[in-house]
């Protein structure tokens, strides 16, 4: 027990040492390299309006905080939809929930803006947590019909093809030139925060992060089967309209704000497991969190500095580490 407490204790520091030094690099490297001494002066108040201060109030430090808090809320959305399906390889990218509600929000976008209506934080997250529902609900239909969960995860990919093809229909036949920009938001970026999404950013993960806390126990008895989890006076039914709807949340703000981000959702709560060796949803909420603050960081800077000034999109960073994870998972099980 006493080994067991270390190992969580110690793998809770690693990833908050780890959460440091990446925001440490996402400040100070990019494009344009920034002394720590102007760093330091930024923060102080100094400088006010200097090239310095632009580049860290109004550029890095909104993004580093937005790929931290949906890089967290996408991990914890993956362990949820994980924990409901009992299926490692269930995730927000790969049930095609991103995807349907990246397909809202566009449609959104494209009537608002046709329409001379500006779009609000606010909306942009109602319409993708529309989106995710959507699809969402059509993934329920599915799992009531069949047996074979991997027939399960073919449906949400193929249900993600098709929403991520009418998005590209609909954002290719815009004619404003706003519009025509969604397909840069629609490859995944956590460029082009500003502080008033970084507000609904904050308070979508952090109200999400509170709201799983609340679920940990009941999401430990049905970790056990739905037959443990009614003996021990669960009620079934509110608890998975709970963790649907909390889920869809989570999936649908970093829809909104930052696009369709892959893999994050399946191979961090895969990581944080092995890390912490435990399953315990009391023990994986922070860490998925946690983690998924980490693996975006990280991410987010390689897909800014990689190929400066050029910049690629955050999903094809995610997938090239997650991908393997989740090939490594799948191989592992099947032995």
């Amino acid at each position: 027990m006493e080994a067991k407490r270390f190992r969580r204790a110690a793998a809770f520091v690693f990833l908050a040492v780890l959460l440091c030094l990446l925001l440490f690099l996402n400040l100070t490297t990019g494009s344009i390299r920034v002394p720590l001494e102007e760093i330091l002066s930024v923060f102080r108040g100094a400088g006010e309006e200097s090239t310095a201060w632009n580049i860290i109030r109004a550029i890095r430090l909104p993004r580093l905080a937005a790929a931290a808090l949906l890089g967290g809320a996408l991990a914890l959305s993956g362990f949820l939809l994980q924990t409901f399906f009992s299926n490692p390889i269930a995730g927000p990218f790969v049930l095609g929930i991103s995807s349907g509600a990246k397909l809202a929000v566009a449609l959104t976008m494209i009537g608002c803006l046709g329409g001379g209506i500006s779009v609000s934080s606010g909306m942009m997250i109602l319409a993708a947590f529309f989106g995710a529902l959507l699809v969402m609900g059509v993934i329920l239909l599915v799992s009531g019909r069949v047996r074979n969960m991997s027939v399960l995860v073919v449906c949400g990919v193929m249900v993600g093809y098709i929403c991520s093809a009418v998005t590209e229909f609909a954002v290719t036949f815009a004619d404003d030139a706003n519009i025509v920009n969604l397909h840069n938001w629609s490859m995944g970026s956590f460029s082009g925060i500003s502080g008033g999404n970084l507000r609904w950013i904050a308070a979508v993960s952090l109200s999400g992060l509170a709201a799983a806390f609340l679920l940990s126990k009941p999401m430990e008895a049905w970790q056990l089967g739905e037959g443990y989890a009614r003996s021990l006076g669960v009620n079934v039914r509110k608890f998975r309209a709970e963790l649907i709807l909390l889920s869809s949340l989570l999936s649908a703000a970093v829809t909104a704000f930052a696009g369709p981000v892959s893999f994050v959702g399946i191979a961090v709560p895969h990581l944080m497991k092995r890390l912490f060796g435990t399953a315990k949803p009391m023990v994986m909420v922070p860490a998925c969190f946690l983690g998924g603050a980490d693996f975006c960081l990280f991410c987010d800077l390689l897909a800014r500095t990689m190929f400066a000034p050029t910049e690629l999109s955050i999903s094809s960073v995610t997938a090239v580490f997650g991908a393997p994870v989740v090939i490594w998972m799948l191989l592992k099980r099947n032995r």
